[in-house]
C-alpha cells in the first residue's frame, strides 16, 4: 500500500474559471489566465539571448552550463577590469500594468561578492544593463556587498537600498511581486523584506524582457551561476 494518505485528493480536478468559461471543464487551473517564462538551464541555447559583452583583455567571456542538480548556467568572464556579459531574453514579452499582477523569481550566486556588479530581473533590451532606463530588477554594485532593488522609468527610478547582503559562491534567492495596485514587494530566500512604491517610475510604458549578467570589478576573473529564473504576468 502506497503512503501517501496525507495527499488531499481533488478526483474531479479544480479550476480557476467561472462557471460559464468556456474551460469550466477543465480539470486543472487554466494556464492562459497568465503568461509564463520558466528556465531552469537544463538547456542552453545562446540564439535564445541576446548577449552584451565587453571584453578589455584578449580573452573573451563564456557560457556554458554546468554539472549540478537541477541544471545550472556558468557564466565566466575575462580576467580584465569591467569585462562584462550581459543576457536580455530575445523578444520584450512583458509590460507593467495597473490590475495586472506580476511576479518574479531567480535563484542564483557570484563567485565575488564584493568586486562585480551584476544585475537580475526584468528590463528593457540595452547594452548597458547596469544603467538601463527602464526596468523592475536587483542590482548589486561595484565595491559593497549590498543588494538593491529598483524600479525605474525613463531613467528616473524607486530604490530600496542595501536590503540583503551578498556572499561570496553562496546561493541567493531574489523575488519580487508587483500587486497590480500600488506596491512592489521584494524577497531574499524566500521571506519578504520590504516594498516599493514605484508611482510614476514603474515602467508601464515599455516592454521589457528578462535580463541578467555581471561585470568585473577588478582585473580577475568573475563568474555568475544561475540556476533558474521565473517570470509570471497576469494577462
Amino acid at each position: 500500500m502506497l503512503n501517501d494518505n496525507l495527499i488531499t485528493r481533488f478526483q474531479n480536478g479544480i479550476t480557476n474559471n467561472a462557471v460559464n468559461n468556456i474551460f469550466s471543464s477543465l480539470p486543472m487551473p487554466d494556464p492562459t489566465k497568465l503568461q509564463i517564462f520558466h528556465d531552469d538551464f537544463h538547456r542552453y541555447v545562446a540564439g535564445d539571448w541576446t548577449i552584451t559583452t565587453t571584453e578589455a583583455g584578449a580573452g573573451a567571456a563564456t557560457e556554458a552550463l554546468t554539472d549540478a542538480n537541477g541544471g545550472r548556467l556558468l557564466v565566466t568572464n575575462d580576467d580584465a577590469d569591467d569585462d562584462a556579459d550581459f543576457f536580455n531574453k530575445v523578444g520584450e514579452s512583458f509590460l507593467f500594468a495597473t490590475g495586472k499582477k506580476a511576479f518574479f523569481k531567480a535563484l542564483l550566486q557570484v563567485s565575488d561578492a564584493t568586486q562585480s556588479d551584476f544585475v537580475v530581473g526584468l528590463q528593457i533590451t540595452d547594452t548597458t544593463p547596469l544603467a538601463v532606463t527602464d526596468g523592475v530588477y536587483f542590482r548589486k554594485d561595484d565595491g559593497d556587498t549590498d543588494l538593491d532593488f529598483l524600479a525605474i522609468k525613463d531613467s528616473t527610478a524607486v530604490t530600496a537600498s542595501a536590503i540583503s547582503t551578498v556572499v561570496d559562491a553562496t546561493d541567493l534567492e531574489i523575488g519580487f511581486y508587483w500587486d497590480g495596485i500600488d506596491r512592489i514587494w521584494y524577497s531574499v530566500g524566500g521571506t519578504v523584506l520590504g516594498s516599493i512604491t514605484p508611482d510614476t517610475s514603474l515602467p508601464d510604458d515599455e516592454l521589457l524582457t528578462v535580463s541578467f549578467g555581471i561585470q568585473n570589478g577588478a582585473a580577475a576573473a568573475k563568474t555568475m551561476t544561475i540556476d533558474y529564473i521565473f517570470a509570471a504576468m497576469e494577462r
